[in-house]
């Protein structure tokens, strides 16, 4: 198996490698999630999206900075069990 940086036999690109407007595939590979998944946050208004036609596109800057305002913000799973917890303890 050749390994060229990160693609795999060319079958994977690399995020650089990401065109700077992508549709749904491609985000849902950029992103590491499924198609549905990617569909089920643009409709529950979780992620950045826009229509072009009647097809969704994704802005990879905005996705960029979308993906590093969660990282920084510590929404995780867990997040909510703790503060559900600490509203618990306080009443």
């Amino acid at each position: 198996m050749k390994q060229e940086g990160n693609a795999v036999d060319g079958d994977q690109k690399t995020m650089s490698d990401a065109p700077e407007v992508m549709n749904i595939r491609q985000a849902s590979q950029y992103l590491g999630v499924s198609a549905d998944t990617l569909y089920k946050y643009v409709y529950e208004e979780k992620i950045p999206a826009f229509k072009l036609g009647n097809r969704w596109k994704f802005k990879k800057t905005i996705l960029d900075s979308w993906m590093e305002r969660k990282s920084t913000q510590g929404e995780g799973r867990g997040r909510k069990k703790l503060k559900a917890r600490a509203a618990g303890a306080q009443l």
